[in-house]
């Protein structure tokens, strides 16, 4: 759920974002709705029995064999292409709870630039939850650093939502926590919005803006579609980004 260094925002794009911030607030708003989800470091007692590995949530569905291909571009230029899998393999975590296997994939001229294994499930409600990630970034072909993995209930880390089963405008919750290390946080914005990218055009998307404390002038906005998932994410500060969604494989 880390925030990444991606392609550059044309500025008719950054202008449309920052004004649909403005209006519906912008960084003014007090958002104080969380509908029970978790925030900040507050700790999660999960029930395993209560969580599936069959995630069908509508703004972010993930069945085995999917497969989303992004385009990335620092602001140098250099282009990157990200790949995100769903296995079919699942893990059973030190809290209890059994999680989706999902492999995330940055590569620049043919070389890992990262490699994620990100762990999720759905609870009874539909709340897609973000379990923990096991990540290796790369330099010059060689592992550089692990920096910013976890796993719920392990050295005190704990779980976060990586997207709501009902996203209303206002709602704010944590995307992980493991202290000095994840903290992402995400507020939903506006949802019936519309994005365009390579992939397609969507309507009725979510749109969310994500905060991380550990590094508290970035700010990135994502949009999630209705049967797709995540298809544009967009830096407004702390670095000028964008990350979009080239093609996907859904199966069945």
């Amino acid at each position: 759920m880390r925030i990444r260094t991606q392609i550059i925002v044309g500025t008719a794009a950054l202008a449309a974002v920052l004004a649909a911030s403005t209006a519906l607030g912008g960084g003014t708003t007090r958002l104080t709705r969380t509908d029970g989800l978790p925030n900040g470091s507050e700790d999660v007692n999960l029930d395993p029995a209560n969580f599936s590995t069959r995630i069908t949530n509508r703004y972010w569905p993930m069945k085995p064999g999917a497969r989303w291909v992004y385009r990335e571009t620092d602001p140098s230029g250099a282009s990157r292409r990200v790949v995100v899998m769903v296995t079919n393999r699942t893990k059973q975590l030190a809290n209890g709870v059994t999680a989706r296997i999902v492999r995330d994939t940055v590569t620049e001229n043919g070389r890992f630039v990262e490699d994620t294994i990100d762990l999720y499930a759905q609870d009874r409600a539909g709340n897609v939850w973000y379990l923990g990630e096991d990540t290796k970034e790369y330099e010059n072909g060689k592992l550089n650093s692990t920096a910013g993995s976890f796993e719920a209930g392990v050295d005190g880390a704990q779980a976060g939502i990586a997207m709501p089963a009902h996203p209303k405008p206002g709602l704010r919750y944590r995307q992980e926590y493991y202290a000095g290390q994840a903290e992402d946080r995400a507020e939903i914005v506006a949802v019936g919005q519309q994005a365009q990218v390579p992939a397609g055009h969507y309507e009725g998307v979510v749109m969310t803006r994500d905060l991380n404390p550990l590094e508290p002038t970035h700010v990135e906005y994502k949009f999630y579609a209705p049967g797709v998932g995540p298809v544009l994410a967009i830096g407004v500060s702390g670095s000028s980004d964008r990350e979009e969604l080239l093609r996907v494989s859904r199966v069945g």
